[in-house]
């Protein structure tokens, strides 16, 4: 019996539906960068010359490993976003790292190898403020946490916690540093601004308070910005103010001792806080007394505290970074100066004398596309002849992580920004040699009958020769192994493909550096930094010249604009190449409301980007005497809407023929109540196959097409789950006339939205259900099409029938979006970004408001999926099968050169490319189509064909002569 069981739950396994992919076919039309965003700290694992690996944590609340060799991933934590996951310190100690997570929230362990988690605990409620290791008679067993009003003691082993004290006039005294010299005590460190700094010495055994002093300092008031601890328990202190080091003894002194800059022969730069950096090798061992103090942007020296006296070791002007490493006993400083305006050195030096170590000399060269170097992460260790030998991590201004070894070698490069990618397009590439020159055979007219014919023969002798040598490179490259075979995409080779399934990715990141990237490998073909970026800036990428145009080059206009001021600046590039337009773009002297691309062009064959200032003033980009005339001729029929979401105003203006702006309608939703969530209008490269949907009773229902629709989503302002709601309105961009309206009661948001053709599908959450909806809208004309050749918002007589049903979805989503092909026959698919770093491909016919409760032969007839509220996930549905992408925040979808493929990008943490085929390859042949078969029955019935009129030729010659 217990056998039949076991073979019937065998059976039941082999049974069951497993959606997967072929093994061939991963990463054959798709692929993934994993990144780990801005780095915050960097630990290096061991001190040897064998070491493998970094331990970061990023700005991402990111905590991770990376291959020194190769700069690949070993592992990856992703924490939840926001101050809940904020990583605020990390310290590391032999093969584990200790991290405080959320706000002093979490203290959690790692093992450093496999980045396993050794222990966790919750901490007490509290503000973090500092945190470091304890040692204690060259043993490291504690770690400190430093909170507002409280300093606890947690053994390193498993977390738990020894001690924990108040600290004395916690509500007066702000607490903000934790220092410990392996004495067996803690120091905390805490300043009352402007007035005096507040010292209290703790033991480590039992948290008793052994010594509380007070000491004057009323130009203090940042004591991690200002103030290090150097030597034996020494706290110096660097002030702008007076240009003088302060300094106190911990056990010895009650009052600061100043020392003036000045009178070591120093002068700090005006305007600049000068900086000290001290190093403390082992947190069982006091710091040495050596430290670095940095007095203008490229002027560090190295300075050491001797018997309470400071002496000048080393002068480095002019230096851009500095940073101390030790190895086994030896402590360098490692100084970055520049060379010449394309390259830096890199020596290491002596922190004891200050003198340079032999042979140390590393050149860097920096990138004219990157940002300036903004941080050094040194590896050093000893080499057999006992000399110091480094590598090193540079962090620049964009993000960018370059590890370099002696001489300069470059032996990996990540670009974090693309972590952050904030706006994307996709540009078809442009047309190979031979294609363009087909493209030039078909000159003017008056070139004469002569001259075609001879462009005609000299074209095709250059397909000839391209022809061969494609034949020739076939030839050679099959007797080389496969893995001698270069297939390297380069921005020389950049050619569009038969299907143009292969596109130029152009994608801007917050940190303002843009990037081309193949589509087909991933590879980064260009890359350029936008210097005096805002950090809260906005970008909109537009595309104003495609490459269908030859010979002009194609064209993209970037819009970065300052949230704050409202000003903004247009970046006019070359998307194919990366290079800056020599078409210089006009000046924006007020800030800019709306921004929009026109249909026209002009005589390069470039779209017109119109431009409307806080004036209600508009100025079009390129704004020659060709296009002013055209703008003029068709101002009647342009209209453009500006949303102010403080005001809740929503006003729809029209251009007069003199360029003015007129109002024409405004829709104002009163702020007390709801507020304007987002706006979204159609995709302007959509394209509608069909015009309606054929009934069960062969009947057509034609779609409402209005492809000035507005879906403009508020929420409430109250957020009581009883009085909260979510609201949409359908409005005509062009009159202001609200098609329909919608309310979700007890929901709230985040909302997300589809817009596309005739429907909307927005998802939220229900507080009464306390779940994930999605509610879709259709708009429909009726059974009679009022206008079968134009749409025009100014004739509609009547009101567009609207459908409307809710789902359920079992989860939450991170971003939504529509697949999108080249002529609209291909059915469409919701393509759903999950925070578990799966994306979904959801056919619409699942959200279709007509679906019935009860089936009828028509229903069948018109193959409507009967209606059922819960929407199941089905995992074949899962087009990243086990790629995961973390923090997915949109979904870029292009069409191809194939009616069925869609091509996708997921943008958040990582970046994932890929294909999806909504209604199946119908026009491609499979993978395992059988050429063989099919060409030899093509063959056999050739010969069959010539044989049997052969014999019937024989057959009716022979009946001839009887």
């Amino acid at each position: 019996m217990a056998k039949l069981i076991l073979l019937l739950l065998k059976c039941i396994l082999l049974c069951c539906t497993v959606g997967a992919v072929f093994e061939d076919q991963v990463g054959k039309f798709d692929w993934r960068q994993q990144h780990v965003g801005k780095v915050r700290y960097a630990h290096f694992d061991s001190n040897m010359q064998s070491s493998k690996k970094v331990i970061l944590g990023t700005e991402k609340n990111v905590f991770a490993a990376l291959n020194t060799r190769t700069g690949e991933l070993f592992w990856r934590h992703v924490d939840k976003t926001g101050p809940e996951g904020n990583i605020d310190a990390l310290l590391q100690h032999g093969q584990d790292a200790v991290l405080v997570v959320g706000n002093g929230r979490i203290l959690r362990s790692w093992e450093m190898n496999v980045g396993g988690l050794n222990w966790e605990i919750v901490l007490d409620t509290g503000s973090f403020q500092s945190a470091c290791l304890v040692g204690q008679q060259e043993t490291v067993k504690h770690v400190a946490v430093l909170k507002k009003t409280a300093i606890s003691l947690h053994y390193l082993s498993n977390g738990h916690q020894k001690w924990i004290e108040n600290l004395p006039e916690g509500e007066t005294v702000d607490y903000q540093s934790v220092y410990s010299g392996g004495n067996g005590h803690v120091y905390v460190l805490g300043v009352m601004p402007h007035s005096h700094i507040a010292i209290v010495t703790y033991s480590v055994e039992d948290g008793e308070i052994i010594k509380q002093v007070s000491v004057e300092a009323p130009w203090l008031s940042n004591i991690q910005a200002s103030c290090a601890v150097v030597g034996q328990g020494i706290l110096t202190c660097v002030d702008s103010a007076t240009v003088s080091l302060y300094m106190l003894d911990f056990d010895a002194q009650s009052q600061m001792t100043q020392i003036p800059l000045q009178s070591l022969g120093l002068e700090v730069m005006p305007g600049f806080h000068p900086v000290l950096v001290s190093t403390q090798p082992s947190p069982a061992r006091p710091p040495l007394s050596e430290f670095l103090l940095q007095l203008s942007p490229e002027h560090h020296l190295l300075l050491q505290l001797n018997n309470g006296q400071i002496i000048t070791l080393r002068d480095f002007k002019p230096a851009m970074l500095a940073s101390f490493a030790t190895t086994g006993a030896k402590t360098v400083a490692a100084v970055m100066s520049p060379k010449n305006k394309t390259a830096c050195s890199l020596n290491l030096f002596s922190a004891e004398t200050g003198r340079r170590l032999l042979d140390t000399t590393l050149v860097f060269n920096l990138d004219p596309n990157g940002g300036k170097p903004e941080k050094l992460y040194v590896q050093t260790f000893l080499k057999k002849d006992d000399s110091v030998g480094y590598r090193v991590m540079v962090q620049a201004e964009d993000h960018t992580l370059t590890f370099i070894q002696q001489p300069g070698r470059v032996l990996w490069t990540r670009e974090e920004a693309l972590s952050d990618v904030v706006t994307m397009e996709m540009v078809d590439l442009p047309l190979t040699g031979t294609q363009a020159e087909l493209e030039g055979e078909f000159g003017k007219k008056a070139d004469g009958l002569m001259s075609m014919v001879l462009k005609r023969l000299s074209s095709q002798l250059i397909l000839l020769q391209a022809w061969i040598a494609h034949l020739w490179k076939l030839f050679y490259d099959a007797r080389k192994p496969r893995s001698q075979v270069k297939n390297d995409v380069t921005i020389e080779n950049l050619s569009r493909d038969e299907f143009n399934l292969q596109k130029m990715m152009v994608m801007v990141t917050a940190s303002g550096k843009l990037f081309g990237i193949d589509s087909k490998t991933g590879s980064i073909l260009w890359r350029h930094y936008l210097d005096n970026i805002p950090s809260n800036a906005a970008f909109k990428l537009m595309v104003q010249r495609t490459t269908a145009h030859f010979p002009h080059p194609p064209q993209c206009t970037l819009l970065i604009k300052d949230k704050d001021t409202g000003l903004a600046t247009l970046h006019v590039f070359n998307p194919i190449f990366g290079k800056k337009s020599h078409i210089t773009p006009p000046s924006l002297p007020q800030p800019v409301l709306q921004s929009l691309i026109l249909p026209l062009m002009d005589q390069d064959y470039a779209k017109v980007l119109l431009l409307v200032d806080d004036q209600y003033k508009v100025s079009a980009f390129p704004s020659t005497k060709n296009v002013l005339q055209q703008l003029q001729e068709m101002a009647s029929s342009i209209f453009f809407y500006l949303v102010d979401s403080s005001q809740g105003r929503l006003s729809g203006y029209r251009l007069r023929t003199d360029l003015s702006t007129e109002l024409i309608w405004e829709v104002v939703i009163p702020t007390e109540v709801q507020r304007i969530v987002s706006v979204k209008g159609k995709r302007p490269n959509e394209h509608v196959h069909s015009q309606g949907r054929v009934m069960g009773d062969r009947s057509v229902l034609y779609k409402y097409l209005n492809p000035n629709l507005l879906a403009v989503v508020t929420e409430s302002t109250d957020l009581h789950p009883e009085r909260s709601f979510v609201g949409i309105l359908l409005i005509d961009g062009v009159t202001g006339r609200i098609i329909h309206e919608a309310v979700q009661r007890k929901t709230r948001g985040p909302v997300h939205v589809v817009h596309s053709e005739n429907w909307v599908v927005y998802e939220y959450w229900s507080t009464k259900s306390r779940r994930n909806e999605f509610s879709v809208i259709e708009l429909y004309e009726g059974m009679e099409l009022y206008n079968s050749t134009v749409f025009s918002s100014l004739d509609r007589p009547h009101a567009p029938q609207v459908l409307q049903q809710s789902y359920i979805f079992p989860s939450s989503i991170s971003t939504m979006a529509a697949t999108l092909t080249e002529k609209g026959i291909t059915s469409r698919h919701l393509l759903i970004g999950l925070p578990s770093g799966g994306i979904l491909s959801l056919p619409k016919m699942f959200l279709d408001p007509r679906r019935p409760e009860i089936v009828s032969e028509q229903s069948r007839e018109e193959n409507l999926i009967p209606y059922a509220p819960e929407l199941l996930i089905r995992t074949e549905w899962f087009i990243n099968y086990n790629q995961t992408v973390s923090r997915v925040r949109g979904i870029y979808t292009a069409p191809s050169g194939l009616e069925s493929t869609c091509l996708v990008v997921a943008y958040g943490l990582d970046i994932y490319q890929t294909r999806v085929y909504p209604s199946k390859q119908f026009d491609v042949l499979k993978d395992d189509y059988d050429y063989m078969l099919i060409s030899s029955v093509l063959f056999a019935l050739f010969f069959a064909t010539m044989i049997s009129k052969r014999l019937a030729e024989v057959k009716l010659l022979n009946r001839a002569w009887r």
